[in-house]
């Protein structure tokens, strides 16, 4: 089952508060929620999370499940994202390389994209290994510093972006002191050295990853290539082989996505 999107401050804008049960259906397909799954998800009082919900379903943006009640997102949430995709939809050129690293590694292999302060699994492809991490899954939502997308995304903004967001996020709340901004800052040290994120089972003990950042014209880390796996699988003899293939993959998808064209 997808993973739930991270409680957060409740906003206190109705497009905010809208903007967040989206988000937060989107992340739980195609198992949906409850209204009190998703009051939890998005910190809103349950009969607020309610009434959201109700006023979507009138829209087409969300739907209730038959049997379980559980809400999924509605038939026009895809037309939307459907109308936009011509615009966003970068993983038609991404898709071949997150094959080709699942098959050459043998371990899952993701493509997420920053969203703001979060990075979202856009594609997900299972290597041959049998097992398998299932931190991560396509919709699954991340704040920066957490996972190893979202490490090597925050590791190539600029030091003053880095600051800005440190200082005004805690991680800790809902990831545990593991990510106390000091020990987010030796790893963003670390991931600016290598050029490649580790997430040593931070998240979920003996579930590694690893990423490296994919760049927009402009420089700057949209994107991110990374493979997950269970521990024995990351040894530091094969780290530096693992940290090197997804590094000359995400040069290759970062020219691709220059040119338009497949990064083969």
């Amino acid at each position: 089952m997808n993973a739930v999107a991270a409680p957060r401050s409740a906003p206190v804008d109705v497009v905010g508060r809208v903007a967040s049960v989206l988000r937060a259906l989107a992340g739980a397909e195609p198992h949906g929620l409850t209204t009190s799954e998703l009051a939890r998800a998005v910190s809103l009082a349950r009969p607020t999370a309610h009434r959201l919900l109700t006023s979507l379903l009138e829209h087409g943006l969300s739907e209730r499940l038959a049997g379980d009640g559980r809400w999924v997102l509605g038939p026009e949430a895809y037309l939307l994202g459907t109308s936009a995709a011509a615009r966003y939809d970068v993983t038609e050129l991404a898709q071949p390389v997150v094959r080709r690293l699942a098959q050459a590694t043998g371990e899952s292999a993701f493509f997420s994209v920053r969203r703001g302060d979060e990075t979202v699994v856009l594609l997900r492809e299972d290597g041959a290994f049998p097992l398998r991490s299932h931190v991560l899954d396509v919709g699954t939502r991340f704040p920066l510093g957490v996972v190893s997308a979202g490490m090597v995304i925050l590791a190539h903004l600029s030091p003053r972006e880095i600051d800005d967001y440190l200082d005004r996020t805690d991680l800790t709340a809902r990831h545990g002191s593991q990510h106390a901004a000091d020990k987010v800052r030796k790893h963003v040290a670390r991931t600016r050295r290598t050029g490649y994120s580790v997430n040593p089972g931070l998240v979920v003990q003996g579930s590694w990853g690893m990423a490296a950042a994919v760049f927009d014209e402009q420089e700057r880390p949209q994107w991110a290539l990374s493979l997950t796996g269970v521990e024995h699988r990351f040894t530091a003899a094969r780290r530096p082989e693992l940290g090197a293939r997804l590094l000359h993959e995400a040069h290759a998808l970062t020219t691709a996505l220059r040119k338009g064209r497949r990064a083969d």
